[in-house]
């Protein structure tokens, strides 16, 4: 029977992925295991796998295309098998909800004889005895404060694998980093209910982990009895209908996996198709991936084509190709390209535009004389064991700022100001495609060295996409710093749920007026964006007093 591949949630902020290139394509044989699509969503490019086993019948969605969380993107089922139906319900655009589809497929197998499927489900109101049942249920843990519902990225056990406490039985992706699902329990997997690449909600079954034999189907009836789980199909009844077919599939495997392999590498629209480990190798090395020959299916570039290649074989027929393909465009012509937005970029542009439109916003600026500050970081870097830059004590001096000035380190929350006691400054890191805010904790009582080396640490997780959950939640005030970039002074939109953002330019070397002599000095220029709703002028102007004393006697923020 045919099943309908849909868009899976891939983080608990994505509404939506672009099919970044289709490994397969319709007619092609497809089993468990196959990477059928890689799909882009706002932090990364991953990997569509296929739990399904048939023929590619349809592919809805072209590349580049973006597609809602649950939309149809393809079908997969019997060579010849009429999808009419599915079809119709693919483009009508009212895609019902997962549970439905497998209730519809519940009812189908009705039909058949040989299934009965009437004394499946109890009445909810019913209660289910599971005292004898030596299982347990898995389900899918609350990995952050935000965290609403988690996508399986992969499955490392599968039905049938003997697991002990504390093996990794699956990974599992939030919004900004894939964590480990780790065991509790000792016992054999008896069965998984979700299947890779689906999102999850918090306490959803996702696994059954207990004796063999054991009636796990009676522990999630009364689970579900319960309202803790959505309904979900027995994975027992997919094996059955497939199983037939097993051997007809293997007698085409070889001919499918050889036609395949002998493909390019590159797409018809150019793209290299690659896989996110060989990206980031090739990135690492410095290596054109487009100049390595793919030896993976359909003439995917994979980890060991990066390891083995050398760039001298290529070098000679690719400098003559570029030879003659160079075109000079003609004096006076216009032209332009245009990229689809990433996910990344739709998730800033979407979560900025919401808080500069729903935040008044106002802007207060101030210079700062950084003479005492420059000769302060050079005294302490000489005996600190990490190198301090000018944003570490920028970091520091407003953390000590905030302790004075609470009503600053504030959020608004519609309905009531939230006052933070604890001080946890988010720092602005420009990665590839966007920003990305990871989190100092408790910068007020950290030392400087301390500050300099957790924020080198996290500008780098940043950059790699390493940042875990704590590295990014829970900031109260924000710093944004271009002044590395050679920026003077600008304004910065605040980064919700934050009450305040700082703006922090450049130091500037300049004539300034002192004890009535013009002499030279370092100026650095700050400007705070403030939430009118939370804080007012009179208090975001004193904030910054305190903080401008600070840098201009940095022994104060010592103490």
């Amino acid at each position: 029977m045919a099943e309908i591949i849909r868009m899976p949630k891939m983080s608990d902020t994505m509404e939506e992925g672009v099919i970044a290139a289709w490994l397969k394509k319709v007619g092609d044989e497809v089993k468990p295991g196959d990477i059928l699509a890689e799909v882009e969503t706002d932090k990364a490019t991953m990997e569509l796998e296929s739990y399904e086993e048939g023929v590619l019948l349809y592919i809805g969605v072209e590349e580049k295309d973006a597609v809602p969380v649950n939309g149809v993107i393809a079908i997969i089922g019997e060579k010849g098998e009429n999808i009419d139906d599915l079809l119709k319900e693919a483009n009508s655009g009212d895609a019902p909800a997962k549970s439905e589809s497998k209730n519809d497929k519940e009812e189908v197998k009705e039909d058949k004889p040989e299934k009965a499927a009437e004394p499946k489900s109890p009445a909810k109101s019913e209660s289910i005895d599971t005292s004898g049942i030596n299982a347990n249920l898995i389900t899918m843990p609350k990995m952050s404060d935000t965290m609403t519902e988690g996508v399986i990225a992969s499955w490392l056990k599968k039905v049938g694998d003997e697991i002990k406490a504390g093996d990794i039985i699956a990974e599992v992706e939030t919004d900004k980093a894939t964590m480990e699902l780790e065991s509790y329990d000792d016992g054999i997997l008896l069965h998984i209910g979700v299947e890779a690449g689906e999102a999850v909600e918090i306490d959803g079954v996702i696994a059954v982990i207990g004796e063999k034999g054991a009636d796990f189907e009676t522990l999630i009836k009364a689970h579900k009895s319960k309202g803790g789980a959505a309904d979900e199909a027995p994975s027992e009844d997919k094996t059955e209908e497939k199983a037939p077919e097993k051997s007809e599939d293997k007698k085409e495997e070889k001919p499918a996996q050889k036609e395949s392999s002998s493909a390019g590498s590159t797409t018809d629209g150019g793209r290299v198709k690659a896989s996110p480990l060989a990206k980031k190798l090739a990135s690492d090395k410095g290596v054109d991936i487009s100049l390595v020959k793919g030896s993976g299916e359909g003439g995917r570039i994979v980890k060991r084509d990066i390891e083995n290649f050398d760039p001298a074989s290529v070098k000679a027929p690719a400098a003559a190709s570029a030879e003659g393909s160079v075109s000079t465009p003609a004096l006076g012509q216009e032209s332009f390209k245009e990229e689809k937005v990433s996910q990344m970029r739709k998730v800033i542009a979407k979560r900025l535009a919401e808080s500069k439109f729903n935040a008044p916003h106002f802007y207060l600026t101030m210079e700062i004389n950084m003479d005492k500050a420059i000769e302060a970081r050079k005294s302490m870097n000489e005996i600190s064991p990490v190198k301090i830059s000018f944003n570490d004590m920028v970091i520091k001096a407003a953390a000590a700022a905030l302790r004075q000035h609470p009503k600053v380190n504030s959020a608004w929350l519609g309905d009531k100001i939230r006052y933070n006691d604890h001080i946890h400054i988010g720092m602005a890191v420009a990665v590839e495609e966007g920003l990305l805010v990871p989190v100092i904790r408790f910068a007020d009582s950290k030392s400087l060295s301390q500050i300099s080396n957790e924020a080198k640490s996290l500008g780098g997780k940043a950059k790699n996409k390493e940042l875990q959950p704590k590295d990014w939640e829970g900031n109260t005030f924000t710093i944004s710093n271009l002044g590395m970039f050679g920026i003077d002074e600008f304004t910065a939109i605040i980064n919700p749920p934050d009450a305040c953002i700082m703006a922090v330019g450049g130091i500037k070397e300049t004539v300034i007026v002192k004890n009535g002599q013009m002499v030279i000095g370092n100026l650095m220029k700050v400007t705070l964006s403030c939430d009118h709703r939370v804080v007012d002028g009179a208090v975001g102007s004193a904030f910054l007093q305190t903080f401008k004393s600070l840098l201009e006697d940095p022994v104060r923020i010592l103490i």
